[in-house]
């Protein structure tokens, strides 16, 4: 088994289809291993550190998958939930791998995009982690599976239809109920169990209404009072704004490096400008803001969908609108906290901050990581609505300061493969250990937010 790191989402209010860029280690099998055409099952020797477990389907138990919107999906349409149920009459530790599959190409296609969420990940053929545009042409397969072993065997599993009629589609899937109580090695009273579905596609089924926002703000999980400049992340709230079922973009909606701008005939315009659609609700629409020289009062914000277009939301926009990545649940303990990564993945902060989080102290001299968006324009440019895919720095350099003391950027510009992130590796500085302010600003201005980090010796 390999090591990687994952993406979970902090809140609805985080965008990058659940980039909220929150990281812990993981350990599932290896691709291929559901049984599909193509694949082995972790009954051979390809998995589980190299021992198999023997053969499949004869532990007494059982692999079943429950679809909540039934054996069918909707082009186009939103998440869909399956939930994987594990039975076995005496195992108590359980793991899963799923992919799905168009009936045109069960052995090397991908239909839809799966969504990992708590105790999972999804990886590529080639055992990356899927990237924010899906995995790879040449290795257009998922798999979503557990990254670390499930102590109850029911487990649920988010998927988005395709974005167009393909026909059927197979969903497969391969589950171990295991004896050893780290899930991981081999076991004679180790079970792998697998089963096959087939979708059917449908026809969407719902009109929309004409739309009507009521607020905009930046992205909650950085800061909603950032406000607007080309290239940040917007939250658009109000009615109708789609009659679809929640969805995030896919690797299907874009084209090459280049984001969609329209998901399910929902677009945004910023000063008549298309928006970068990242995700649709009929209540809420997150969006990328387009590169726009114009800066000032007055600069219109208008959804449209099938049905017509919104009234126009006024906002004030700036050069910049730079925030840190510090959702709600790192809210806690009377401050605000940053959210900041080790080496490790791990996370910067007091033993025990979060429940089921791991936190530590950073330390002077160890280089750590923080995320934002809003924070301008980068060399070489990079345009909005665009994967990063070279190496970048920000036109103006920020000062990042532990209480009053600056530290030294390593790194300062947009994340490698994702879409208007920024990534900062910020070398700590020789300050004493405790709770502290951290001071950010970017061009002599101050970031509009109250942040703190600890330090530990």
């Amino acid at each position: 088994m390999k090591f990687r790191s994952k993406l979970i989402g902090l809140g609805a209010g985080i965008v990058f289809v659940g980039a909220a860029l929150i990281y812990a280690h993981s350990a599932g099998p290896d691709p291929r291993h559901t049984g599909a055409p193509g694949d082995t099952t972790c009954a051979d020797s390809t998995c589980h550190d190299g021992a198999g477990v023997g053969a499949v389907n004869v532990g007494g138990g059982s692999v079943v998958v429950n679809f909540a919107n039934g054996q069918t999906y909707t082009p186009g349409g939103g998440p869909q939930t399956f939930t994987v149920v594990i039975t076995d009459p005496a195992e108590h530790i359980f793991g899963f791998q799923m992919t799905a599959r168009p009936e045109s190409n069960l052995a090397n296609g991908q239909a839809g995009d799966f969504m990992p969420s708590g105790q999972q990940i999804v990886i590529c053929d080639d055992t990356t982690l899927k990237g924010p545009n899906g995995c790879s042409a040449s290795d257009p397969v998922q798999f979503i599976e557990h990254d670390m072993p499930y102590t109850s065997g029911t487990i649920q599993v988010e998927w988005t239809p395709p974005s167009s009629n393909i026909g059927n589609v197979h969903i497969y899937v391969a589950a171990n109920a295991a004896f050893a109580s780290n899930g991981t090695t081999p076991n004679p009273r180790d079970h792998i169990y697998t089963a096959e579905y087939v979708l059917t596609p449908q026809a969407a089924d719902c009109v929309d209404a004409t739309p009507s926002i009521s607020l905009v703000q930046s992205a909650g999980g950085f800061n909603p009072k950032a406000g607007l400049a080309s290239g940040t992340w917007l939250e658009i709230y109000g009615t109708n704004l789609t009659c679809t079922q929640p969805r995030g973009w896919a690797g299907s909606d874009f084209k090459g490096n280049n984001a969609p701008t329209s998901l399910n005939n929902v677009s945004v315009t910023v000063d008549g400008i298309p928006a970068y659609v990242d995700y649709i609700s009929p209540g809420q629409v997150n969006v990328q803001a387009p590169d726009d020289p114009n800066t000032g009062a007055g600069i219109a914000v208008v959804l449209a969908n099938s049905s017509g277009t919104s009234n126009t939301f006024s906002m004030q926009k700036n050069a910049i609108a730079p925030a840190l990545l510090s959702p709600s649940p790192f809210n806690t303990q009377g401050h605000q906290w940053v959210v900041a990564q080790h080496a490790d993945q791990t996370y910067v902060g007091k033993t025990g901050l979060i429940s089921g989080l791991s936190f530590s102290p950073a330390k002077p001299g160890e280089t750590i990581v923080i995320y934002g968006i809003g924070f301008g324009p980068v060399s070489p440019a990079i345009a909005a609505g665009t994967i990063a895919k070279v190496s970048n720095h920000l036109a103006t350099t920020p000062t990042f300061r532990f209480g009053q003391t600056a530290a030294k950027l390593q790194y300062y510009g947009l994340a490698p493969n994702f879409v208007g992130l920024y990534q900062f590796n910020a070398t700590v500085p020789n300050v004493s250990a405790g709770d502290m302010p951290l001071n950010v600003d970017v061009g002599g201005v101050p970031l509009n937010q109250t942040l703190y980090i600890t330090v530990g010796h």
